[in-house]
């Protein structure tokens, strides 16, 4: 089975409650499975060999959060090319909003340039539509493991 990582960002908590349960589920599958904390993120380059899933909100105007934003500019300023990567993004964010789920629009740039590969088009979970993230993501999980499956 594939093993995969997952990094959050989140400014409620709702991303990393949505992270840990897609970690858990992920998991039963039979992945091998790392959930990335913030703080453990500076240094991080994802392997190649392995999936990556990022879960993050927004803030502000459409901004990264602030627990994950020293990742994102260390992966933009080193850029380094991970061509054979494979990620898929979930973004939560309220539609109400111009910039509705801007971060996860950001990440999913930011690995476009370095050559990664989505794996899945990108879940966008609306807060004015459910209150519950994590079970859209768990919704989302069979497209995930589909993809997964025919690589």
């Amino acid at each position: 089975m594939a093993k995969v990582n997952i990094v959050y960002g989140t400014v409620y908590g709702g991303a990393q409650f949505t992270a840990e349960t897609l970690a858990d589920k992920i998991a039963e599958l039979e992945h091998q499975v790392t959930l990335y904390q913030p703080d453990d993120l500076l240094g991080f380059v994802p392997s190649e060999e392995d999936i990556l899933i990022i879960v993050c909100s927004t803030t502000g105007q459409g901004d990264v959060p602030d627990d994950v934003q020293p990742w994102f500019s260390q992966i933009k300023s080193v850029a380094p090319y991970l061509p054979k990567l494979k990620y898929s993004i979930i973004g939560l964010g309220d539609s109400s909003y111009e910039n509705f789920c801007g971060a996860a629009n950001q990440f999913d740039e930011l690995f476009t340039e370095l050559g990664a590969k989505s794996l899945t088009p990108m879940l966008k979970i609306d807060a004015g539509e459910t209150m519950e993230p994590e079970q859209e993501a768990l919704n989302w999980l069979p497209c995930w493991q589909a993809a997964v499956s025919s690589q």
